[in-house]
């Protein structure tokens, strides 16, 4: 009756592989994984909710405590070696 709330965590989570910012992907896991738990509480199953409390919580931090990067060969608009602080625009994109 209340799948709804599982398929709805699978298709979030399925088009958080459509992100194109890296932010914005971990925050719609984080979210998946939110409904996930959800949806464990729903159906009493201990192991679904305690496993997205972690996914979520590490999608969330992930996503907000890692404001500085460490530039690498790959990047074109910045030397390795040297640190950039991710933008506001950089999420607001995605």
């Amino acid at each position: 009756m209340l799948d709804w709330i599982g398929w709805l965590a699978t298709a979030l989570f399925v088009s958080s592989y459509f992100c194109r910012q890296q932010v914005t992907l971990r925050r719609v896991q984080g979210l998946a994984a939110l409904l996930w738990m959800v949806y464990g509480v729903v159906i009493h199953a201990l192991p679904v909710v305690v496993a997205n409390v972690i996914v979520a919580g590490v999608a969330v931090w992930s996503s907000f405590g890692r404001g500085l990067r460490v530039a690498t060969a790959t990047d074109p608009t910045s030397r390795p070696g040297e640190v950039a602080r991710e933008s506001c625009d950089d999420a607001k994109s995605g």
